[in-house]
């Protein structure tokens, strides 16, 4: 079987992607699988180092604001659309499948033009406008949360609600030896910190004061993820104080950016982070406790959304980016660590959110596709 996969962007779009074309593979071991993507998208770097072909069209996302860039981007969509079923033409796939992003939208749209079968995944409890506007169109839509169903009802796409597919090595690492790969003590603790790749100013700027209040203090282990963009100033700000940095007997490591999540998640007795889709996934399917800190400018609000799920089930606590203080995370911080009663509460209200088949059941969903579309053939 032939398939093509898009989606791209950021990595909330391209790491399920990977996921599903891996899970295509175990059930399909002669399964041909092409990406497409763009130049400018983290795909271009992620999807041949996953090992896979990535055929790149030139397309740029539209502003949500007024902007003379929407004007050019309108041209380079309509030549999308040519490029796109340039591909399809010479690739002959017989499924294709779409993970978000804007990427996705000319890629599926052709296929569904064309009669090839089509899936999209959503991976937000409120859909993206791209995905909203597929589903009217595609043949089955797999979505992340139960709260996106409803989003899609009256469209043509067959909604089935399968959890969001994750990286296959999240459950291999054990939290001995992940604390022991960081400098870190097994027998503490492990708070971690992050805000995705590009980091989340609001949550370092808060989180100065736990580092603050557990200096000198080893009851609490911190490793911090800043991002690239905030490093600089947080190191700058933490050493000017004279607290640690890079210290694992101090119990301190801040560093700007971790290609072994999996090790981090594995080590972390409870996290602070964004509210993005599939960093809440990896969350669920390590049962991990979270104190969530929604981007407040995420289209649609979704962040809020996927994190007041989460909140709902009794796996996270959420605050407000504009109601986050250094006194207020400390304080939440403090009360979570020292009631165990309730970490494990929330751990296992987390877990029971876990979906660690949503790739194989995605994947299934597409041979299912697959069978479908032959039955009616014949």
């Amino acid at each position: 079987m032939r398939f093509v996969i898009a989606g791209g962007g950021t990595g909330g779009h391209i790491y399920p992607a990977l996921a599903i074309a891996r899970a295509l593979e175990r059930q399909d071991a002669t399964a041909t699988i092409l990406f497409v993507g763009t130049e400018h998208g983290l795909e271009s770097e992620l999807v041949p180092h996953a090992g896979y072909p990535l055929q790149t069209i030139h397309l740029y996302g539209f502003q949500r604001r007024i902007s003379w860039r929407n004007f050019q981007n309108v041209f380079w969509t309509v030549r999308s659309l040519w490029e796109v079923r340039k591909i399809l033409r010479a690739f002959r796939p017989d499924a294709v499948i779409g993970t978000g992003g804007y990427v996705c939208g000319p890629v599926v749209w052709s296929a569904a033009s064309a009669g090839i079968p089509t899936l999209i995944q959503e991976q937000n409890a409120f859909p993206g406008v791209t995905n909203r506007i597929l589903s009217r169109v595609v043949d089955v839509a797999a979505v992340g949360y139960p709260e996106a169903a409803p989003k899609f009802a009256g469209h043509k796409a067959h909604v089935v609600v399968t959890g969001n597919p994750v990286r296959e090595d999240l459950l291999r690492e054990t939290r001995e030896d992940s604390c022991r790969h960081f400098g870190l003590r097994p027998d503490s603790p492990v708070l971690l910190i992050t805000g995705g790749s590009q980091g989340a100013r609001s949550v370092n700027q808060a989180a100065l004061a736990l580092h603050r209040h557990w200096a000198g203090k080893k009851e609490v282990q911190i490793l911090h993820i800043t991002g690239q963009t905030d490093y600089n100033n947080i190191i700058h700000m933490l050493q000017a104080e004279g607290l640690p940095v890079h210290d694992g007997e101090a119990g301190r490591i801040v560093v700007p950016y971790l290609h072994e999540m999996p090790k981090a998640l594995a080590a972390a007795r409870l996290v602070v982070s964004r509210a993005g889709a599939i960093g809440l996934a990896e969350l669920t399917l390590r049962g991990i406790p979270s104190i969530l800190v929604p981007y407040p400018y995420a289209s649609e609000n979704h962040q809020e959304i996927n994190a007041r799920a989460l909140e709902k089930n009794g796996a996270a606590v959420v605050i407000r980016d504009s109601e986050l203080t250094g006194e207020l995370l400390t304080a939440t911080v403090e009360k979570l660590i020292a009631d165990s009663e309730k970490l494990r509460s929330m751990a296992a209200a987390a877990a029971a959110m876990g979906t660690p088949r949503a790739a194989d059941d995605i994947a299934a969903l597409v041979f299912d596709l697959l069978n479908r579309a032959g039955a009616d053939r014949r």
